[in-house]
């Protein structure tokens, strides 16, 4: 994976999926989740936790099973994805136990999502196994739940947890450009074919490599929920589709202008995280727990920023955590940990040129090249020889234009000025 100016060569410590949204894979188990004694954690602990199962988020014309086979329609949360996210707060409060208050503070835990279904029904299933309510909080003796708020702003005004972010007309040059490129290209070529099935398969007239992630993300869900797939929808094809998706992930932040592209989308949360690290390292208060109910392409669009993204789809109720700590000397250090499955220990993950511990200052200084300055400005496109040309000769024709007017104009009121009745007698006219 190509790095910026900034991150020195070196292995990515990226974790390989414990899972793919439900089926496990055997790895090698990742150290315990503890930190050193030498130091104090002191927060804040932003988190970012893909959403659960859901239904599927639409369905393809000859699906036969279309919304009325999913109790609450698509895109919505399921029992499964409840209990995903239930067991992930359960998790997090064992880890959190030293550091956390034993029972629910307001001034301890922020908690934003998108404002999707999903997205907030995961929050607040998570807050039911973080902070399970005790003593006076418990206000029904029968119901071990407690309200927790959970914030949002509409989607169209979300500039933080929502992505691809847009409209951003440079973004969208850099994704024709990335069209251009010899891998698209060539992945175009070798799939035009298998296009061409599923295409008929499904029904589908606008297939391309960009949006035949839905196609997996449907036959996954019916899969997963039961459901019988359809003959042509084989192991071989469903994984050539799964792999077809996680390359619509690369086209989306990655293959062409990767820094640029974490500038304009995932560079932005990033920047946010960066912005809570400091301020809590410089005495500001802070909750200790930042939480961010979002989606796998928030996910993605935050790793592939930081150059610690796998390659591999994130599952669901996957969990990407900062933790931030006091040494001895009094300087603060940032760690990071993936976290695929809430009764497995998380992957340590270490920035391109830190170690897994990183200073925090060298943390800030590496991640300065994908944090952006001004997003709208970014946005923009920039004005090149040829639009150059077009402005030039747009002026010229305009200042024609005007001094035509202005002459037209000069004539019509000297026309106008002349007496009524009064008419030049020319020189040898008749008098008489």
């Amino acid at each position: 994976m190509p790095r910026p100016p900034g991150f020195p060569a070196g292995a990515v410590s990226g974790a390989p999926l414990l899972r793919e949204e439900g089926g496990a894979v055997p790895v090698q188990r990742p150290r315990r989740w503890r930190g050193s004694r030498s130091s104090a954690r002191q927060g804040p602990e932003p988190q970012l936790y893909r959403h659960g199962d859901r239904s599927p988020v639409k369905t393809y014309p000859k699906d036969p099973y279309q919304e009325d086979e999913w109790p609450q329609g698509f895109g919505q949360l399921t029992t499964e994805g409840m209990l995903q996210h239930w067991e992930l707060g359960q998790a997090l409060r064992q880890h959190y136990s030293d550091f956390l208050s034993t029972s629910y503070h307001p001034q301890e835990v922020y908690v934003r999502s998108t404002d999707f279904d999903r997205t907030l029904m995961s929050a607040e299933a998570n807050l039911a196994g973080l902070f399970p309510p005790s003593g006076i909080q418990r206000f029904n003796p029968n119901i071990s739940w407690q309200p927790i708020p959970v914030h949002t702003v509409p989607i169209a005004e979300d500039r933080l947890l929502k992505f691809p972010l847009g409209p951003c007309p440079r973004y969208e040059q850099l994704q024709n450009e990335t069209r251009q490129t010899p891998e698209y290209k060539n992945e175009t070529i070798q799939n035009a074919q298998f296009l061409d099935m599923v295409a008929n398969e499904t029904g589908l007239t606008d297939l391309t490599l960009e949006n035949i992630w839905n196609v997996y993300d449907t036959l996954f869900c019916e899969k997963t929920h039961g459901l019988v797939l359809p003959p042509w929808a084989s192991p071989q094809v469903m994984q050539r589709l799964s792999q077809l998706k996680e390359f619509s992930f690369r086209f989306l932040f990655g293959i062409y202008g990767q820094e640029e592209k974490a500038r304009l989308q995932g560079g932005v949360l990033l920047a946010q995280i960066r912005k809570n690290l400091t301020l809590m390292a410089t005495s500001a208060h802070l909750p200790k727990l930042l939480v961010y109910s979002t989606h796998d392409t928030t996910l993605v669009a935050l790793q592939m920023a930081l150059y610690v993204y796998s390659g591999k789809q994130i599952p669901y109720a996957a969990c990407h955590v900062f933790e931030l700590y006091q040494e001895d000397n009094g300087n603060f250090s940032v760690e990071m940990y993936f976290w695929n499955e809430s009764d497995k220990a998380p992957w340590p993950l270490s920035l391109p040129g830190c170690p897994h511990r990183c200073p925090l200052q060298d943390f800030l200084r590496l991640t300065e090249p994908v944090v952006p300055k001004d997003w709208q400005q970014e946005c923009q496109l920039a004005s090149g020889p040829a639009d150059t040309e077009v402005i030039v000769a747009l002026a010229v024709c305009g200042s024609i234009l005007f001094l035509l007017i202005v002459l037209l104009l000069t004539v019509l009121f000297r026309m106008q000025a002349q007496p009524p009745g009064y008419r030049h007698i020319a020189d040898g006219e008749d008098h008489a």
